[in-house]
């Protein structure tokens, strides 16, 4: 490691205040899995505090995202390349090269969500996971694992809870359960299909 690097994590720390103004604010979907990394807002990465940063902070705040455990693999390549760059290459990292990492990131991200996908059950999913890779652009990969397949994932929950109340032959009380269950919350769903069901049964 470059002297240079050992002297910015030590600052790191007492300069981390400051960079919570000047970095972009991240936002992962709950429901994602942890292959979606550390990511920000398609708005975030017009952020012109960048070029209102001071070299160290740059610097300090490419170190923050190499050492995030978050961060995925091409943004952590990118932002190890840049630190081994000059600073315009670092300032670049983050104004730009970031978020064209974020964006191969997020499709490893909704490959795998793809890979796991039951055809049967998890339509809504790969409909809208296939969709958001077809159209191939930052915004719309961030805005599906940010939103839509949280969204997508509860349209295939009702579904299914909707075939459980469709069997005649369910006991009166998983059918009250399901029925509860039914108009909740995406993570109301997504217990009920994991957890709630057979905790009534059980």
């Amino acid at each position: 490691m470059r002297p240079t690097r050992i002297a910015l994590t030590l600052v790191a720390t007492a300069l981390a205040p400051a960079l919570l103004l000047a970095t972009p604010a991240f936002a992962a979907d709950p429901a994602a899995p942890s292959s979606a990394t550390t990511v920000a807002t398609a708005s975030d990465a017009t952020d012109p505090g960048v070029d209102e940063m001071s070299d160290d902070n740059v610097r300090v705040a490419i170190m923050r995202i190499i050492a995030d455990p978050t961060t995925g693999k091409a943004v952590y390549a990118a932002a190890q390349k840049a630190m081994d760059g000059t600073i315009e290459d670092q300032r670049y990292f983050l104004a730009t090269g970031r978020w064209i990492a974020q964006a191969e990131d997020d499709r490893v991200a909704i490959a795998r969500i793809l890979a796991s996908a039951d055809p049967k059950t998890d339509k809504a999913v790969i409909r809208e996971a296939n969709e958001a890779l077809d159209a191939n652009t930052p915004e719309a990969l961030r805005a599906f694992l940010e939103t839509g397949y949280r969204l997508a994932r509860a349209e295939d929950d009702r579904v299914r809870i909707a075939r459980i109340l469709a069997d005649p032959t369910i006991s009166d009380a998983l059918r009250a359960a399901a029925e509860d269950a039914i108009d909740g919350t995406p993570e109301e769903l997504r217990y009920f299909i994991e957890v709630g069901q057979y905790e009534v049964d059980g």
